[in-house]
C-alpha cells in the first residue's frame, strides 16, 4: 500500500500537481489546503489577505478527482469565506481532502475540528479554524485493517512554538485516532501540522505508539524552493509498530506546491 501526505497549496502550481497525481496515484491521498467552489465560472481566482495575494485553482478538489477516477474522494470543510474574480467576491469552501482507491473499501471514518469549529462567513482571524479527518480501509490484498488520519495544523502567525492552542489540537487528533481505530490496525497518522520536531505534539501521538519517519530517517526540510521563509519543517508522516515500512520519502523533485509530497509505502 502507498501512501502519499501533502498541502496541496490550493493548487497554484496546478499544471504541475494534476499530472503528478495522475502519474503516483497513491492507494491513499491526505490533501490539505484544498479549495472547492462549485459555482465558481473561471479556473483561477485569487485569495486575498491584506498584502497576501495568492492565486488559487477554483474547483481544485473536483480536478484532483477526476486525476484519480479510480478513487473514493471525500472533502472536508474547514471554513467558507471569498475568492476574488477581479473586483468581484466568490464564495468558497477551503479545507482537506482525503482520496481513497476504491478498491480497499472504507468501514469507518470520522472528520473533527482539532482547533475553532467550522466558519461558515468568513475565513476567520489567525489562528483559523482547522480539521482532521480518519479512514479504517479494509485491505483485501492482505486481510487487514489500516487506519488513515490526516489534519492540518492551526497557523500561529507568531511562529511554531507550542501553545494551549497546539496541545488541545494535538489531544483532539488523538482522540480521532483513537475514535476511529481498532486493536490490531496498522495506523498512518500525518498531515501538515505547522510545527518543529521538538513539539509537544509528538509526545501526545507517541502515547498511541505513533513514531515520526521524516525526523526519524533524518529528513531536515518539507518545504520546496516556493517557501521562501525560514523554518523548513511543517509536514510529518507517523507509523505505529504494525507498520513494516518498505519505503519513506520526501520528495525532492517534481516541485508540485511549496509543500513536499511525503510518501510511505509498506
Amino acid at each position: 500500500m502507498r501512501i502519499m501526505c501533502l498541502n496541496g497549496w490550493g493548487g497554484t502550481l496546478h499544471d504541475r500537481l494534476i499530472p503528478y497525481l495522475r502519474a503516483e496515484s497513491p492507494d491513499v491521498l491526505c490533501l490539505q489546503e484544498v479549495v472547492h467552489t462549485p459555482d465558481a465560472s473561471r479556473d483561477w481566482l485569487e485569495y486575498r489577505d491584506g498584502t497576501h495575494v495568492l492565486p488559487q485553482r477554483a474547483n481544485f478538489f473536483r480536478e484532483v478527482a477526476a486525476a484519480l477516477p479510480d478513487h473514493v474522494a471525500s472533502f472536508c470543510p474547514a471554513a467558507q469565506g471569498v475568492l476574488w474574480d477581479g473586483q468581484e467576491t466568490i464564495p468558497s469552501q477551503w479545507g482537506l481532502a482525503t482520496f481513497v482507491r476504491a478498491s480497499f473499501p472504507i468501514i469507518g471514518q470520522a472528520q473533527v475540528f482539532v482547533h475553532k469549529s467550522f466558519s461558515s462567513d468568513g475565513f476567520g482571524e489567525h489562528p483559523r479554524s482547522r480539521n482532521a479527518h480518519a479512514v479504517r480501509i479494509w485491505d483485501m490484498g492482505k486481510a487487514r485493517t489500516v487506519t488513515v488520519a490526516h489534519m492540518h495544523g492551526l497557523r500561529d502567525l507568531n511562529g511554531k512554538m507550542d501553545t494551549p492552542e497546539r496541545l488541545a489540537q494535538a489531544r483532539r487528533f488523538a482522540d480521532l485516532i483513537s475514535y476511529v481505530a481498532e486493536q490490531g490496525d496498522q495506523i498512518v497518522a500525518c498531515g501538515d501540522f505547522n510545527l518543529e520536531p521538538s513539539s509537544l505534539t509528538f509526545e501526545v501521538l507517541g502515547g498511541l505508539g505513533l513514531k515520526d519517519l521524516v525526523t526519524a530517517r533524518n529528513h531536515v526540510d518539507t518545504r520546496t524552493s516556493h517557501y521562501k521563509k525560514a523554518g523548513r519543517y511543517a509536514d510529518y508522516m507517523l507509523v505505529n509498530s504494525a507498520v513494516d515500512v518498505i519505503r519513506f520519502d520526501v520528495v525532492v523533485e517534481p516541485e508540485v506546491s511549496d509543500h513536499r509530497p511525503l510518501v510511505l509505502e509498506f
